[in-house]
């Protein structure tokens, strides 16, 4: 992505990819509650990209795939291709981390969100080796309590870890990034899960 990174630190790139992928065109709805947030979500759109790790101990972001208008008015998607492709690189040789994308107003991740990212734990595996230690493997949703859709804050975030079975929530507040264990995610059999809330 242009302008963006390299980061040293996955946490620093996460930071930066908030702002950036909600400040997309119709990348946020606002609140269920505010004003005119039915016309907003009708017209919202889902960004997503990978966070990547690369053979300079950098992480970079994918550029943008924008999903498009959807059908049914309960899903939002965009097709993210399963590898990237950065020509300064050898094939094979970045390392997967974070699977970024925005929801338009704060709900959680969905059912084709944790095949999506399981999908590609059984890919690329569940962790990815970095020069500061082993980092799992996630899926990421933006999002934003705001009702402004000029420059949408970054309040927070969901995560999915396919290694942990974790599922959690995470706000900005006063004093920096809490983090929120909101269930974890079962497996039944190779189709089939539940979530057992917390």
């Amino acid at each position: 992505m242009p302008a963006f990174g390299p980061f040293d630190s996955f946490s620093d790139a996460l930071q930066a990819a908030c702002p950036l992928i909600l400040g997309k065109p119709q990348a946020t709805a606002g609140r269920p509650t505010g004003q005119n947030f039915q016309l907003r979500w009708r017209l919202s759109r889902e960004y997503c990209a990978w966070l990547y790790y690369t053979p300079d101990r950098k992480y970079e972001m994918s550029m943008l795939a924008a999903g498009a208008l959807h059908d049914d008015p309960q899903k939002r998607t965009c097709a993210l291709p399963a590898t990237v492709d950065d020509a300064r690189y050898a094939p094979g040789s970045l390392g997967y981390v974070f699977v970024l994308h925005n929801h338009p107003y704060d709900n959680v991740l969905s059912d084709r969100d944790i095949r999506f990212i399981v999908d590609m734990a059984a890919e690329h595996g569940v962790t990815v080796t970095t020069h500061a230690g082993e980092v799992p493997l996630s899926i990421v949703a933006f999002f934003s309590l705001s009702d402004s859709l000029e420059h949408p804050p970054c309040d927070g975030f969901f995560q999915y870890i396919p290694a942990t079975g974790e599922l959690l929530r995470w706000l900005r507040g006063d004093d920096g990034w809490g983090r929120q264990v909101i269930g974890r995610v079962e497996w039944l059999d190779g189709t089939r899960y539940r979530i057992v809330r917390e």
